[in-house]
C-alpha cells in the first residue's frame, strides 16, 4: 500500500483555482494594455457621433478638435507624469493661466521685452510653480492635493493682480506668441502648429518615461515609495523632477493657449482642470499611481474633445456636456478600481 497521499484532491483543488471567468481574463487583459480601454471608447463615440451628425467627420469639425485637444492634451500629459507618482495636481490650469499671462504682458506692453526673452521667462515662472508644488509635497511633506489646492488659489490670485484683470489681445502680441495657432495642411485637414508640438511633446514623454532610468524612477515611486527608497531611489529628488518637468510642460500650453484664442487672458480655460484630470483617468493611467502610459492620455484627451464636440453638434447644453464629462470620471475610476482588485 503506497505512503503517498493522494492528489486527486489536489489536482481539482488547482483546476478549480486556475479557473478564469470572462470578467477577470478582460481585466487582466486591460492590466497588461492600459490603453486598450480608451482606445475601444474613441472608437465608439466617434461611430456614434458620426452617424448622429454628418457634420461630425468633416474636415473643418475634426481640424477644431484637434486644435481643441492641443491644449487639454498637453495639460494632461503634465498631469499624468504627476499622477504616475501616486498625487495630483489641482493647480495645472491656474499655472498654465499665470505663464501665459506674464508672456503676453512681457512682450505686449509699450516698449516690451522682445518674444523670445517674455517667452522664456514665461518658462521660468511656470517652472517655478512647479517647483513650489514640489517642495511643498518632498520638504513639508504635505498631500498633493491639499498642496495644489492651496497654490491654486495662489497662482489665480497672482495672475489677477499681475493682469489687472485686463486680457491682452493678440493684435497686441508678438508673432512669435501666436505662432503656435497658425494652420499648416495635411492629407486635406487644417492642423496648427500647437496640435504638432502636443504630439511632440508626447514623443519626447514616451521616450523618457519608457526608455530612460528616470521614467522607470517614476513609476517605481508611484508604485511604492517605501520599496522604491529601499531600491536606492532617491524619491523626493524625482518628485522633485517629476513637478518641475510638469511646470515645463505647462508652459508649452500657456504657448499653445496664446495661439489658440490669439489672446492672454486671466479667466482661459475655466475647465482645464476637470478636462485634464479626465484625460489621464479615462486614458489608463491609475489615480493610485504606478500604472498608465502617456499615449492613453493622449486617447483620453482625444475622447474628452469627440465628447464636447459631439455633444455641441448634438445641440446639448454645455451644462450637460460637462456633466457628461463627470460622468467619465467616474466610470474610469471605477474601471482602474475594478482592474486593480486582480492585483
Amino acid at each position: 500500500m503506497s505512503s503517498n497521499p493522494p492528489t486527486d484532491g489536489i489536482h481539482l483543488a488547482d483546476e478549480f483555482l486556475d479557473r478564469s471567468t470572462p470578467a477577470s481574463r478582460a481585466r487582466d487583459i486591460l492590466l497588461r494594455y492600459p490603453a486598450l480601454s480608451p482606445a475601444i471608447v474613441l472608437v465608439i463615440a466617434v461611430i456614434i457621433f458620426g452617424a448622429l451628425n454628418s457634420n461630425f467627420l468633416a474636415p473643418n469639425n475634426l481640424s477644431l478638435i484637434a486644435q481643441q485637444v492641443a491644449i487639454v492634451g498637453t495639460v494632461a500629459a503634465a498631469q499624468t507624469i504627476i499622477i504616475l507618482t501616486a498625487g495630483i495636481d489641482l493647480s495645472v490650469g491656474a499655472a498654465m493661466v499665470f505663464a501665459s499671462m506674464v508672456m503676453a504682458q512681457l512682450a505686449a506692453t509699450a516698449g516690451g521685452l522682445p518674444a523670445v526673452i517674455a517667452l522664456f521667462i514665461g518658462f521660468v515662472v511656470a517652472m517655478a510653480t512647479g517647483a513650489l508644488n514640489g517642495l511643498l509635497v518632498t520638504r513639508l511633506k504635505l498631500p498633493p492635493f491639499i498642496a495644489t489646492l492651496g497654490t491654486l488659489n495662489i497662482f489665480v490670485a497672482l495672475t489677477l493682480l499681475y493682469s489687472g484683470g485686463q486680457t491682452v489681445i493678440g493684435a497686441d502680441l508678438p508673432a512669435l506668441l501666436t505662432w503656435t495657432g497658425q494652420a499648416i495642411e495635411i492629407g486635406g485637414v487644417r492642423v496648427t502648429t500647437g496640435v504638432l508640438i502636443m504630439v511632440a511633446v508626447y514623443i519626447a514623454l514616451a521616450f523618457m518615461l519608457g526608455r530612460t532610468a528616470w521614467g522607470r524612477h517614476v513609476y517605481a515611486v508611484g508604485d511604492d515609495k517605501d520599496a522604491a527608497r529601499l531600491a536606492g531611489i532617491r524619491v523626493d529628488r524625482v518628485l522633485m523632477s517629476v513637478y518641475i518637468a510638469a511646470g515645463a510642460i505647462l508652459a508649452i500650453a500657456a504657448w499653445l493657449q496664446i495661439g489658440r484664442s490669439n489672446a492672454a487672458g486671466p479667466n482661459a480655460a475655466a475647465d482645464i482642470n476637470l478636462d485634464s484630470i479626465t484625460a489621464v483617468v479615462i486614458g489608463g493611467t491609475s489615480l493610485f499611481g504606478g500604472r498608465g502610459i502617456i499615449w492613453g492620455t493622449l486617447l483620453g484627451a482625444l475622447i474628452v474633445g469627440v465628447f464636447r464636440n459631439g455633444l455641441s453638434l448634438a445641440g446639448v447644453d454645455t451644462l450637460y456636456q460637462t456633466l457628461a464629462v463627470g460622468v467619465l470620471v467616474i466610470a474610469a475610476v471605477s474601471v482602474d478600481h475594478w482592474i486593480r482588485k486582480a492585483n
